[in-house]
């Protein structure tokens, strides 16, 4: 079975998309196609359907991405046994949801930089499920998620860390330390807040409506760091995990504001796919992760 057509398949699986194929591995939509035929051919059955001008993974498409994925983990294990005492070299690349990317990620990746210089990592952001989607078809080799515990039974969850998610807002006299806000209160305050696909906005929005109320924000920003800055000037409150806005808090820029609402707590979970080869690269940067966590 060749396996230029798998890890073709397995990009198209991801990308839906042929043209976008072609531009990712550099093969014309036409070489794309005669991967995929070969294959199909193969195995007997129609991994895509195309209707119209979108492609769609079939029924039995959907169950080969598991069997492609342990094909290619035992291919790179074949390749890599001799290598496990050199210098890690090759490629990480690595899922992460934005206040991972903007608030863990940089100094992370300075640690491994320093550890691992030949290797190119790349880094791509979205959301958990566009991130588990990738992963799934091996386009990602980790997953550095914030978002409610994530239980499946393909993937493996090597960190799993418990952070809050917090009210905050510029630290001046309009707010005191530790008085609690009737939520009814706060609400009517005027908000800054991340967009609504974010796990941990979601969750707020579902508390609110149980308790049949809403926010109507001001703002709402995709950037972690934008909604931080903007903070910083005085305008309005947010919503935001504990860990993007620490430095902040300890040194009493920003003030965290208690509310009768329940502490919102989510969880970083670093994950791989059951079906993945664990590279050297992959363990070093999990290996910094760990320290992160245990040092925290």
């Amino acid at each position: 079975m060749d396996l230029i057509c798998i890890e073709t398949f397995l990009k198209v699986a991801t990308n839906q998309n042929i043209s976008k194929t072609a531009q990712q591995t550099g093969y014309s939509q036409s070489a794309i196609t005669i991967q995929i035929q070969k294959l199909e051919n193969e195995l007997g059955v129609k991994l895509f359907e195309r209707i119209g001008k979108h492609i769609y993974l079939t029924e039995r498409g959907h169950a080969f991405i598991p069997y492609a994925n342990d094909i290619l983990k035992s291919t790179n294990a074949a390749l890599a046994f001799s290598q496990k005492e050199k210098k890690a070299k090759g490629v990480l690349r690595i899922g992460g949801v934005e206040s991972i990317c903007t608030g863990l990620l940089p100094d992370l990746l300075l640690d491994f930089y320093q550890i691992c210089p030949d290797v190119e990592v790349i880094v791509r952001s979205g959301t958990t499920t566009q991130l588990l989607h990738q992963l799934s078809c091996n386009e990602l080799d980790l997953v550095f998620t914030f978002d409610e515990k994530i239980y499946r039974s393909e993937l493996i969850c090597d960190i799993q860390q418990e952070e809050k998610v917090i009210f905050l807002t510029l630290n001046n006299s309009q707010y005191t330390h530790n008085k609690i806000i009737p939520i009814n209160e706060l609400c009517k305050k005027p908000f800054i807040l991340t967009e609504a696909n974010a796990a941990y906005r979601f969750i707020l929005d579902r508390m609110l409506i149980e308790k049949g109320l809403e926010i109507r924000p001001i703002l709402e920003v995709g950037n972690t760091e934008t909604i931080i800055n903007l903070l910083k000037k005085g305008m309005g409150i947010s919503f935001l995990p504990y860990f993007t806005v620490k430095q902040l808090l300890l040194n009493n820029t920003l003030i965290e504001l208690h509310t009768d609402l329940a502490t919102t707590r989510m969880y970083h979970q670093l994950i791989h796919h059951k079906g993945k080869w664990i590279t050297q690269q992959m363990e070093i940067f999990t290996s910094l992760v760990q320290n992160y966590f245990q040092k925290k």
